[in-house]
C-alpha cells in the first residue's frame, strides 16, 4: 500500500500545533489511486457474507457506498444528530475534549444482519466503538471494521478485542 500512502498529503501542525494531519483528499482526486483504494478495501472482505456496509459521517461515506456496491450489500449512513428523518437511536461518546453523538435509523439494521463498519480513519477508536454499540443495540452482527488509515500510536485498535479490524495504511507516528 506504499503507492497509496504516497498519495496522502501530510499537513504538519493541523488542526493545531504538534498534530500531523493525514489529508486523504489528494488520494481521492487521483482517479487511479481512488480505484485502487476501493478495490483494495473490497478485497479485504471479498467472499464474506455482508448484508450491510455502514459508513460513518462523513468521510466514511466516500468509501462505504462503493464498497457496498462491490460486495453486493446495502449501504447505511451513521450520521451526526438531526440529520436522519425517521425513527432513530443514538449514542454519545467521549472525545479528547468533550463528547459527540451519532445516530442510525432504527430500521437500518435487523437482528442477525451481517455488518461491515467502514471509515476513513482509526485513531483513538471512540467513533468506531460508538458505531459498534449502535449496530449491536439493533441486533446486528459485526463482521469487521475497515479503515483506510490507522494511526497505530493512538492505540484505537485496543478498543476492539474480539473484532476483526483491518486497515490499508498504518502510521506509527
Amino acid at each position: 500500500m506504499d503507492h497509496l500512502r504516497k498519495l496522502i498529503r501530510e499537513v504538519p501542525d493541523f488542526p493545531k500545533e504538534g498534530i500531523n494531519f493525514y489529508d486523504i483528499t489528494t488520494l481521492l482526486k487521483d482517479a487511479e489511486g481512488l480505484k485502487q483504494t476501493i478495490d483494495a478495501l473490497a478485497e479485504q472482505f471479498a467472499g464474506e457474507r455482508i448484508d450491510t456496509v455502514i459508513g460513518v459521517e462523513s468521510r466514511g461515506f466516500i468509501f462505504a457506498a462503493p464498497l457496498a456496491y462491490n460486495l453486493g450489500a446495502g449501504f447505511v449512513p451513521v450520521r451526526k444528530p438531526k440529520k436522519l428523518p425517521a425513527e432513530k437511536i443514538s449514542v454519545s461518546y467521549d472525545l479528547e475534549y468533550g463528547t459527540d453523538t451519532l445516530e442510525i435509523h432504527q430500521d437500518a439494521v435487523g437482528t442477525g444482519h451481517k455488518v461491515l463498519i467502514v471509515d476513513d480513519l482509526l485513531a483513538t477508536g471512540g467513533t468506531a466503538k460508538a458505531v459498534v454499540d449502535l449496530v449491536e443495540q439493533l441486533g446486528g452482527e459485526i463482521v469487521g471494521l475497515l479503515f483506510l488509515v490507522e494511526l497505530n500510536f493512538l492505540k484505537g485498535r485496543a478498543k476492539f478485542d474480539g473484532y476483526d479490524v483491518r486497515s490499508l495504511i498504518r502510521y506509527d507516528s
